[in-house]
Order: C-alpha cells, then sequence, then structure tokens
C-alpha cells in the first residue's frame, strides 16, 4: 500500500475539540478523519439530516473519488512499473536508483501540500483539477515516448512531473467532498478514501493485461485518455458548498514549533524511521516473487491485494482506534507489521505464504497511514492542528523520499540472499518505529490502560 491517503491535503471549517480551527488548517485525509475517529468535527447539530442528501453532494464525492482514483491509485501502482523496468525499459540499472521515480512522486507531494492546500482555499476546484489533469497527461504521455535505458526522461516525466502536479487534485478533492456534509462526513471521506485503493487494485491489473497485447506505449497512453476522462467529470459535476478563503502568509501554513514537544517530535521521529521501510513492500514483492517463482500467475496481483487489503486496515483501524485510542492501536499495529516481515516474508518462499503476507502487510500498514495523523491532531493546539500537520508532513518526506531507494541498494543483483538483507532492514526499520510510538505514549501517559 503506497500510501495512498497519507499525503496532506487542506481543509477548513473543520471543528477540533469543540472549537473553530485557526483560518488556514492543512490536513490529510487522514488527518480529516483523525477529527472523526477522535470524535471531532461533527457540526450535524448545525444541520438538518435531509441537507445531506444533495444531488449536488454526492456527485461532488463521486468525482472526488475519480481524483483519487486516477492519482493515488497510479501511484499506489508504482510496485508494477518497478518490476517491468527491472526487466524492461530499465534493465541494467539499480532498483535503488529505479525506485527513486516513485519515492519522487510520494515525497514532492508531501513537499508541496502545504502550498497546495492554500491554494485549493483561494482558487476555483476546476482550475486546481485542470492542473493536475494536464500534468497527469503529459506524465504519462512522456513515460510512453521515454527512450529506455534514460532513466532521466523516467525520473522527469513519471517522478517529478506527476507527482509535483498530482498534488493540486488532491489537495482540494477531499475537502471539496467533505463540506455537503456532517453526520455522514465520515461515510463521504471513506468513500473518497476508497478511491485511491481502488485505483491500486485496477490499474496495474490494467496494466499487466494491456501491456503485453499493445505495448507498454500505447498502454500509459491509454491511462492519459482515463486521467483526461476521470477529471474531466470531476470538473463537470463537483461543486463547492463553502467560500474561498484567501492565505494570509506561508507562517500560517506550516509550524516547526510542534518539535519542541518531545512528544510531537518523538512520533514524528517514528513516522520518518517506518516511512524508511513502509512502502518496501509495495515495490518489491513482485520481483521478490519472480526470483523464487519466476513463472508464478499470482505475480501480477501482489500490488492489487496489498491495496485492497489496505483499504480495509484503513477502515477498520479508524472504527478500533476510536475505541482504544490512536496510539493504544498504532504501536502494536506497527510492530506486527515489522514482525511480519522478520517472520512470514523472511522465513517463507512458497506462494501461498508470500500472498498470506501481502494481505495480512496490507492491513496492518493501512493502519499505521491512517491512525498516525489521528494522534498528530490530538497533539496539537486546537488552532494550530492544520499548521502542525504541514510541518509534520514535511519531515515525513525524509522517510519516504530515502526509504525505497535505501532498500533497493539491498538487491543490486537480485539474489535470494540479498533480498533477505532487504527484508530485514524493512522489519527492522518498522520494529525501530514501533518501539518510538511506544515511546510517545510513555510520554503522553504511563498508565497504558487509559485511551491514548
Amino acid at each position: 500500500m503506497r500510501d495512498f491517503d497519507y499525503f496532506p491535503h487542506h481543509i477548513n471549517n473543520f471543528k477540533v475539540a469543540g472549537k473553530e480551527p485557526h483560518d488556514n488548517t492543512t490536513l490529510t485525509i487522514n488527518h480529516i478523519t483523525a477529527l472523526f475517529v477522535e470524535g471531532r468535527g461533527d457540526d450535524a447539530a448545525h444541520r438538518k439530516d435531509g441537507d445531506e442528501h444533495t444531488v449536488a453532494g454526492w456527485l461532488t464525492v463521486a468525482g472526488s473519488f475519480l481524483v483519487y482514483f486516477v492519482s493515488y491509485g497510479y501511484m499506489n501502482s508504482f510496485g508494477y512499473f518497478q518490476d517491468y523496468y527491472l526487466g524492461h525499459s530499465l534493465a541494467g540499472h539499480p532498483s535503488s536508483v529505479i525506485a527513486i521515480i516513485g519515492s519522487l512522486q510520494l515525497g514532492l507531494m508531501n513537499l508541496i501540500q502545504p502550498v497546495a492546500g492554500g491554494l485549493a482555499d483561494s482558487y476555483s476546484p476546476s482550475i486546481l483539477y485542470a492542473v493536475a489533469a494536464v500534468g497527469a497527461i503529459v506524465s504519462s504521455v512522456g513515460v510512453s515516448f521515454a527512450q529506455p535505458g534514460h532513466i532521466w526522461q523516467f525520473i522527469l516525466t513519471q517522478g517529478v512531473i506527476f507527482g509535483s502536479t498530482a498534488v493540486f487534485g488532491t489537495a482540494v478533492s477531499l475537502p471539496l467532498a467533505s463540506q455537503h456534509f456532517t453526520r455522514r462526513r465520515a461515510l463521504a471521506i471513506g468513500i473518497v478514501a476508497s478511491g485511491s485503493s481502488a485505483g491500486g487494485v485496477c490499474l496495474p491489473i490494467m496494466f499487466s493485461h494491456l501491456v503485453p497485447r499493445i505495448g507498454f506505449g500505447w498502454a500509459l497512453r491509454i491511462a492519459a485518455l482515463i486521467a483526461l476522462v476521470c477529471y474531466g467529470i470531476a470538473i463537470l459535476i463537483s461543486r463547492p458548498k463553502l467560500p474561498r478563503k484567501p492565505v494570509k502568509s506561508i507562517w500560517s501554513i506550516v509550524d516547526f514549533n510542534g518539535f519542541r514537544d518531545p512528544r510531537y517530535s518523538t512520533l514524528a521521529l517514528a513516522n520518518v524511521v517506518g516511512n524508511f521501510g513502509l512502502y518496501v513492500p509495495f515495490y518489491y514483492l513482485e520481483p521478490y516473487i519472480a526470483v523464487h517463482h519466476p513463472g508464478a500467475a499470482v505475480r501480477n496481483y501482489l500490488l492489487p491485494l496489498i491495496n485492497g487489503s489496505s483499504f480495509f486496515g484503513r477502515v477498520i483501524g479508524g472504527y478500533v482506534a476510536d475505541h482504544t485510542g490512536g496510539l493504544n492501536l498504532l504501536y502494536p499495529l506497527t510492530a506486527i507489521s515489522g514482525i511480519l516481515c522478520l517472520t512470514l516474508w523472511l522465513l517463507s518462499t512458497s506462494v501461498s505464504m508470500i500472498v498470506a503476507f501481502a494481505c495480512l502487510y496490507g492491513f496492518c500498514s493501512g493502519i499505521f497511514v491512517s491512525v498516525t495523523p489521528s494522534v498528530t491532531v490530538r497533539l496539537s493546539p486546537t488552532d494550530k492542528v492544520g499548521a502542525r500537520l504541514g510541518a509534520f508532513s514535511i519531515w515525513s518526506t525524509i522517510g519516504v523520499f530515502t526509504g525505497t531507494p535505501i532498500g533497493g541498494a539491498f538487491v543490486r543483483r537480485g539474489t535470494p540472499e540479498e533480498y533477505q538483507h532487504l527484508i530485514i532492514f524493512t522489519g527492522m526499520c518498522l520494529t525501530a518505529s514501533a518501539v518510538l510510538q511506544f515511546a510517545t505514549r510513555i510520554l503522553c501517559d504511563r498508565d497504558l490502560r487509559k485511551k491514548w
């Protein structure tokens, strides 16, 4: 699961802990979900039930779903490209170098999101959707014409162009949909979020069937057409409900003062360490099974399995965290993710065990992605929630940018022994992250029975 939904998006006009947030609040999809997981953000008492059953509201949800399908869904599919490039377009290049492409997509979205979030407050959704659409089309068409062996062309088109433009669509799509709902806002958010999982399931399967039949280039041009259709429909059916608000200054978007709080800084460090290993299975599980079972038919379905499982992890994890507390759920499940790598993935090479690992790891990693922001919200002052989340997101870019390339450095020749080193690296990063998350829990309250 590449997360898929971890990357921040801007949204205003939510109540946190019963108070109105500062004007310019930057929240990720998971940040927004967190407000509801922790029992915040519901102003249903001020709106009639019937107000939530508008055609405009549900059409906007559908449009936002399509945006997530072709943005995060496409990025969640990079494991397919990693595997394909290793054997075809970029054969001979180290895995660590190829992984830079996917890391740039994720990292640039994290880095640019505070600015994109501010623009989402000030400009029409149609304009931002158009920017994202042009970026997706230029990126896909550019990749389709990229010359094999010229990795800089793939880095520029698929990494830089896509990552730096898709964020302008995702920054507005979810808050736009959630504006239309109060009591059913969490449901609307869940529907939009499922677009990333749907894309992560459907697009790799589509590529695996189209590429052998019509070639890699035409498969990417079809992906560009899909992006055009999805963004075009989103522009036509999406309607804002709240007035636009200009951003006053950059300091209202990002606030680094949270790092003075040892709880916040320890959680941020845990997030960076976890991100070093979190996405490694999404990139390298398909090449791994190709080493041990070259003809396995399940190879093309491992990435969809991880992405599909991660969706259930996000939804169920949010529900459980509502009853147990975010940190009380986060550190055990992160530890389980690491243990799964060090046991089920490391010690077994059978197809059935690899499939089981894909499903279980996808579920647990989905909880890491969705629950971490809810804890960050709780550790932030009410009027600084968005700005603190913006700083948290920028900090997490370190792990997102470097984790998978570092992992790829372990498998330069792609031997089974090298993959063992990669798996140990992944498991140790997640285990260390769980230890830091537990330290955050102790800093919050030494009584582990309390809801935190």
